[in-house]
Order: C-alpha cells, then structure tokens, then sequence
C-alpha cells in the first residue's frame, strides 16, 4: 500500500465515520429502529424525513452556523428592484 492509497483510505474513512454517526444520531428516535407496522402509503418515509430535521435541530442547536461574512452579501446597489 503506498502514500497515495493510505491517503485517500483516510479520506474515505473520515466521511464513513461522519455518515454513521449522524445515521446514529436519527436512529434517536425509536421510530426509526423498530419496525413500523403502519401501512399507509409514504408513511415511512414522513417518519425518516421527520428524524432527519429533529436530528438537524438538535445539531443546529447545539453548533450554531456562524452569519456569513459581509464579503458574502451583496451590495443593495445590486438587488433587482
């Protein structure tokens, strides 16, 4: 195995370790784990979607997302009116 190889191993690994923990972190909510028995249509699918912004939440509560810069925003002279 060569210095490239281990190098993208461990990119690889690092986005592997962020997709489960925030998979564990959804999976939170009991309704995610156990086995849903509703049968309605798109019904799990409402429960995932569900899971997912409680998990957003509570992650955007407990590391709020800075304001972007004023470098980002644009000047008014630049809004279409």
């Amino acid at each position: 195995m060569n210095v490239a190889d281990k190098w993208l191993n461990g990119i690889i690994a690092g986005a592997r370790v962020l997709v489960e923990n925030t998979i564990a972190g959804v999976k939170r909510c009991r309704i995610v784990k156990d086995v849903l028995r509703n049968t309605k249509e798109g019904f799990s699918d409402l429960v995932m979607e569900v899971a997912c912004a409680l998990h957003n939440l509570r992650m955007e509560s407990r590391h709020p997302v800075a304001q972007p810069s004023s470098i980002f925003q644009l000047p008014s002279s630049l809004y279409c009116r």
